[in-house]
């Protein structure tokens, strides 16, 4: 019997599913994503493939499945009533934030509102010191209170942030044993266990984010995985990790903050994919769907990746202005034109595309449900970029005469312009305005974005792929199979992947290698166990990596470390931070004391590539 493998990315305005079979056979679909739940969609789309090739669900191997539900819910506040306790005496943590401003210069700043309002954070005794010791035992009878007071405030989740937890679990352990006997109801997460790292502000924030989704993101998966077993699927269903890799979904469920951009980075790791079997070292992926495009950089094979994200930006390209959350990802910038991107005319009588985005409900006014603004689809369209009979696959057809209308009614008139110069305007301005965020985000990490290939993937990605590279001057650009439902793809060609992380600060020359060695040893067992419990127990690939700086420097910079005994190679690793350092900052200063402070682990199966 033939098997399968499916790969379904839910965007905001349509659902992509790309199918690879036993025999080597790629086969893709396409619906529009629904609302309010988009999991309608998901199965509508397998239900119409199963259909139209004759498969059945139990011929499924496996689905590999990402979404933007979780940014979303952080987004628009639509998650679960949080509450949070930590150490007395840190209850405005979260508003208290890093002490810094976004823009300096802005007196009427506004920095982002948490997701717990003050009068749902609690504080309870208790104190362990910088070195993990403890100075002042849990009291007991104070969290059972504080449980008692949560519960009668209607919380449906809880996030605990203890002071230095990072060091000892041990006392966010034991609130959470009082937790289960005396509120088993809610939803908990320890910030020891989703963000294990120092810079309580951070590992506060990334633990409330992920017990403010938990409770939406199980009943999703729950109820999604329970529909697809009633069609007759027996095989695996997995989750894409903003990091590249991919989860088993009682991960997913237990630590929702990690699937956080999991729809997305699907177009990074297709392109990924491709440049390892076009043998091109340095690739930029253009990504543009129906609300968003992103941008991405690939080097040897290998997608840049962050540890810091921030979530719902006031300003998007004002670090600082978003909530912040520490969870592996990868690096993306993203810009608010789509396919769906709303044009219009601004007060000053100027165009502006985006960011807001006629998404699937209505549309484009060319696909004919009712929408009545202007998008970048339809300025496609009357340009002749798109063929009006031939829209998904035939399967939707395109209204070039409303397209006209609206281009004329809100951009063409206002401007004093013909619909197709209007529509040529649009259609600039947003090609314009994704190579200058693409040409931002290269330079910022000391890259030439003309010595890249430009790889386009996403809906839209290919009709402007063309001129944007025009725009940045970059010489080659590659259209892959499929490129509108690259992301999908992408999934396919991704590995099973855990990702660990333990901080553990000092000097370097001055550094306990031997706890350095046991951390990182333990990181590895403890990601072979879970590969083991998936079924993985060959082909298992380790990398390490570590957080370093100069002293006195408050940011770090991430490098890979060699394997085999990690203290028998300091001079390997002091070459590699200040190599790194100097591809970023042009100099590296070979005096300054080196310090380190997380120490990371990924440990991955092997992936499943196609050609």
């Amino acid at each position: 019997m033939t098997t399968i493998r499916a790969g379904v990315d839910i965007g905001g305005t349509f659902t992509d599913l790309v199918f690879i079979t036993s025999d080597g056979e790629r086969f893709f679909g396409k619906t529009l994503t629904t609302y309010p739940d988009p999991s309608e969609g998901f199965i509508k789309g397998l239900d119409e493939n199963m259909k139209k090739h004759g498969w059945s669900y139990d011929q499924l191997e496996s689905i590999i499945h990402g979404t933007t539900l979780v940014v979303n819910a952080l987004i628009e506040r639509n998650g679960a009533k949080t509450a949070l306790i930590t150490t007395e005496g840190f209850r405005d943590q979260l508003e208290i934030a890093s002490e810094s401003r976004y823009d300096l210069y802005d007196l009427m700043v506004d920095n982002p509102a948490p997701l717990v309002p003050r009068h749902l954070r609690f504080t309870v005794p208790e104190r362990l010191t910088s070195d993990g010791s403890v100075y002042k035992p849990v009291d007991e009878a104070k969290v059972e209170e504080v449980f008692q007071e949560i519960v009668a405030s209607g919380v449906e989740a809880v996030a605990v942030c203890l002071l230095h937890s990072y060091r000892n679990a041990a006392h966010e352990q034991q609130v959470r044993e009082v937790a289960k006997r005396v509120a088993p109801e809610l939803h908990l997460s320890i910030s020891s266990e989703v963000s294990p790292e120092i810079r309580e502000y951070q590992r506060s924030s990334t633990t409330v984010a992920n017990v403010f989704v938990k409770p939406l993101v199980e009943r999703y998966l729950t109820q999604l995985e329970q529909t697809l077993i009633e069609r007759g699927f027996r095989g695996t269903f997995l989750m894409m990790l903003s990091g590249g890799g991919t989860c088993t979904v009682e991960t997913a469920i237990q630590f929702p903050i990690r699937i956080l951009e999991s729809g997305p980075v699907g177009g990074t790791i297709a392109g990924a994919h491709y440049s390892k079997q076009a043998d091109e070292d340095h690739v930029l992926v253009f990504d543009m769907g129906g609300t968003t495009a992103k941008a991405s950089l690939v080097d040897q094979g290998v997608p840049l990746t962050t540890t810091e994200f921030e979530v719902g930006r006031a300003d998007r390209f004002l670090k600082g202005s978003g909530m912040p959350v520490k969870v592996p990802v990868v690096e993306m910038i993203e810009i608010g034109a789509g396919g769906g991107s709303i044009a219009g005319v601004n007060r000053l009588g100027l165009l502006k595309v985006g960011p807001k985005s006629a998404s699937s409900v209505p549309g484009p006014a060319s696909y004919g449900q009712g929408g009545t603004e202007p998008t970048v689809t339809d300025a496609d369209l009357v340009l002749g970029y798109l063929n009006p009979d031939y829209f998904l696959g035939g399967d939707m057809r395109l209204d070039v005469e409303k397209a006209k209308e609206v281009i004329h009614e809100k951009v063409a008139k206002p401007l004093g312009l013909d619909p197709v110069e209007a529509a040529w305007g649009i259609h600039q301005v947003v090609n314009e305005n994704m190579a200058s965020a693409a040409r931002i985000h290269a330079v910022e990490k000391g890259k030439d974005v003309r010595n890249y290939s430009l790889y386009a993937s996403g809906g839209a990605g290919p009709v402007h792929v063309g001129n944007v590279a025009n725009i940045l001057g970059v010489n080659t650009i590659v259209l892959p199979v499929g490129a509108g439902v690259n992301s999908a793809f992408g999934f396919l060609t991704s590995s099973l992947a855990f990702d660990f992380v333990r901080s553990f600060y000092g000097r370097l020359h001055e550094l306990n290698w031997a706890h350095v060695m046991t951390l990182v040893t333990e990181m590895e067992e403890e990601g072979k166990q879970l590969l083991a419990r998936a079924g993985v127990v060959e082909g298992i690939t380790v990398i390490r990596k570590v957080d370093m700086k100069y002293r006195g420097q408050t940011h770090e910079i991430t490098v890979s470390l060699p394997l085999g005994n990690i203290g028998d190679q300091e001079e390997e690793i002091v070459n590699r931070f200040k190599d790194a350092y100097r591809e970023l900052y042009a100099e590296a200063n070979e005096e300054m004391e080196i310090e380190t402070l997380n120490w990371r682990v990924i440990v991955q199966a092997q992936s499943r590539c196609y050609n």
